[in-house]
């Protein structure tokens, strides 16, 4: 029966590594949006959106799987209540990616504005995201607390681009219109940040039992 029960947690653990992956994927391609203002790459962000979708069904329907037929022990229930409270993050990784790509759908995303900062704020939160299920899968709480840390990363530079565009505001012949479309974009990957911070503080429950919204 535990034999069983370790094949389906691993199935759990390799889910979750590949629902984290299409995370990663969609907010790199929401950032290439951002850049290219291709419609290839909107129309994938979305495509992915739907995956990320299926995926939190599929993994939740496993963790009720394990829930009702395994019976679980302490350790193991928080490992599969934690995966719980980290798909609905995942989901809104891909969802605000998903905001990211509408936006710049509609927008006139020119190089007019310089958009490095928010650049850098993708690929901080991939490395947020891909660290963070990595801490789950090898159980290491060290490594989600580099990820809750790292945060400071995100939102150092989300103050840079709301600098950066408070100054074009001032600017009468500037786009103020594309600078508040510029200002969510950044937003949205603050809050994918954000979400990454949650997984990892799930991570740690799941090791420890300690979660930093309870202590």
């Amino acid at each position: 029966m535990r034999s069983k029960f370790d094949e389906q947690l691993a199935l759990l653990n390799s889910q979750l590594t590949e629902m984290g992956a299409l995370c990663e994927n969609v907010i790199a391609l929401a950032a290439k949006a951002l850049q290219n203002r291709e419609k290839k790459y909107i129309d994938k962000v979305i495509e992915l959106d739907t995956e990320i979708d299926q995926s939190e069904r599929d993994i939740e329907t496993l963790c009720l799987k394990l829930l009702l037929q395994q019976q679980p022990v302490a350790r193991d229930l928080r490992q599969i209540s934690s995966a719980l409270k980290m798909i609905t993050d995942m989901e809104r990784i891909g969802d605000q990616a998903a905001d990211i790509a509408e936006i710049v759908s509609f927008a006139d995303v020119s190089d007019s504005i310089d958009t490095v900062h928010i650049g850098k704020m993708a690929e901080a939160t991939i490395k947020m995201v891909n660290e963070s299920i990595e801490a789950f899968v090898t159980k290491d709480i060290k490594a989600a607390e580099s990820v809750i840390k790292y945060d400071d990363v995100v939102d150092n530079l989300f103050d840079e681009v709301k600098t950066q565009l408070v100054a074009v505001f001032a600017k009468p012949d500037k786009n103020v219109e594309l600078a508040i479309d510029l200002l969510m974009i950044a937003k949205y990957f603050e809050r994918i940040g954000d979400h990454a911070v949650n997984i990892a503080e799930w991570v740690i429950f799941s090791i420890s039992g300690i979660h930093e919204s309870n202590e």
